[in-house]
């Protein structure tokens, strides 16, 4: 038979260079971090239900969390290298169990010091393990569909806080028992660990049919880069560092905070089996306390892949992160100085919460050479999770001595003022520099 009259085998449907093989990798790789997302926030979710059994200072809480940003920060000098040696399936597979035996350490643990310990370890995981992630999805994606793919692989994360403010109190209640909430927390670390096993074969198969390349590692700290950054990319960290500060810290003590101050109910006055009851949560989340502390997420799981869209044609990223920090300040205060109801409050934090990572994050790649966006963006994740353990400690500090948490709402609002100043900077920074941030796609197509 001659070459020309060769038949040429058509591809399969599930072949690796198909959509629908790339679109199931990324449901994997996303599920790979939901178990992380749900751990992370759970001590949070049962805060008033573990100051009350373990006799814990609403402190320790934020030390919890405290000691997640340790570990990450850690991760984020050390991390890159490691996972340049395992390369991709070794090296999430790696954080994935120890995300899992993080988890686990905290749901046995008797003591404070062993509450601490399993954070750690939770955290030298759970951080890789987005950095990991993002790697992933710019091999499987890069020239494809990459924005739409991050899109859903963050809402399909995010699920995993959703229900782990509005699940963990009633997993409490239901079963008697926090150690259970705090298991099923584990379980569900287990059920991402299993996720990344078909990963791990998909990708390894893919990688032979496709001859993909290894992935860099992303969030690597080079330091001879860090001083040639402009004052765009400073002014963007610092602005980071103090939006991530007004918003995760006080998640972590919000849902105490709505139940002694304002008297939500821990958990909806539902009947019925444990699925009905989680069924009911969600449709009443707005009267309970985690269901009102999860409005924060619920608006960024469902509106951020559109504000990313909107602004890569629109631009106007510093504006946009202007707007996103004066909100803060206002929807604080409320909560604080007030008792009207916080729900309100909780909507404008939703939305800047929607607003300025969709604006900030797609900014530093405007900001800083190429070759320079991994360091970037590694020790931007350093400086932000300084500030996310810093003020998750301060934040229970103020509430144990001053007993209200009128202190700890104004700290937060303050952030909004200097979050506010920054990103001022950052527009007259940008302006300088060529209004970079400021340009949409048709601007920068006609330039």
């Amino acid at each position: 038979m001659s070459t020309s009259s060769a038949i040429i085998t058509p591809l399969g449907f599930f072949h690796p260079s198909r959509r629908p093989y790339r679109f199931t990798i990324l449901m994997f790789i996303s599920l790979i971090v939901l178990g992380s997302y749900f751990a992370y926030d759970s001590v949070g979710a049962l805060a008033p239900t573990l100051i009350k059994e373990l006799n814990l200072d609403r402190s320790t809480i934020g030390n919890l969390y405290n000691a997640y940003s340790i570990a990450a920060i850690l991760i984020v000098f050390f991390g890159g290298m490691l996972y340049d040696k395992l390369g991709p399936r070794r090296a999430s597979m790696l954080f994935c169990t120890l995300v899992l035996v993080g988890a686990a350490i905290v749901a046995s643990a008797h003591s404070t010091w062993q509450l601490y310990a399993g954070r750690l370890i939770f955290g030298a995981g759970g951080e890789s393990l987005i950095v990991v992630q993002s790697a992933i999805i710019s091999r499987w994606f890069k020239g494809k569909e990459m924005a739409l793919a991050f899109g859903i692989a963050l809402t399909i994360s995010r699920v995993g806080t959703l229900f782990s403010f509005n699940t963990e109190e009633l997993i409490s209640k239901y079963y008697g028992s926090y150690r259970v909430a705090l298991w099923a927390a584990a379980g569900f670390c287990l059920f991402s660990l299993l996720c990344n096993l078909v990963f791990v074969v998909m990708d390894h198969h893919g990688e032979k049919v496709l001859g993909l390349p290894k992935p860099d590692a992303g969030d690597k700290i080079v330091f001879s880069d860090i001083k040639k950054f402009n004052s765009s990319f400073w002014f963007v960290t610092l602005l980071c560092v103090t939006f991530y500060s007004a918003i995760f810290p006080f998640t972590a003590l919000a849902n105490d905070m709505f139940y002694t101050k304002w008297g939500f109910p821990l958990t909806s006055s539902g009947t019925g089996g444990f699925l009905a009851q989680v069924f009911d949560s969600f449709i009443h989340m707005f009267s309970t306390a985690p269901g009102v502390t999860s409005i924060i997420i619920f608006a960024s799981m469902i509106f951020a892949p559109f504000a990313g869209n909107l602004i890569d044609r629109i631009g106007k990223r510093a504006t946009l992160m202007i707007v996103g920090s004066l909100l803060l300040i206002p929807a604080h205060l409320v909560m604080g100085l007030t008792h009207w109801n916080p729900v309100p409050s909780m909507i404008v934090l939703g939305i800047a919460f929607v607003l300025v990572p969709a604006a900030m994050w797609p900014s530093v790649p405007l900001v800083v050479e190429e070759k320079r966006v991994g360091t970037a963006f590694g020790l931007m994740t350093a400086i932000q999770n300084l500030g996310l353990g810093g003020f998750a400690f301060v934040n229970g500090a103020l509430r144990d001595y001053t007993g209200t948490y009128t202190a700890t709402q104004i700290m937060f609002a303050s952030l909004g003022v200097c979050g506010l100043v920054f990103a001022f900077l950052l527009l007259r920074s940008d302006k300088r520099h060529g209004n970079k941030l400021e340009q949409g796609k048709a601007a920068a197509e006609v330039a």
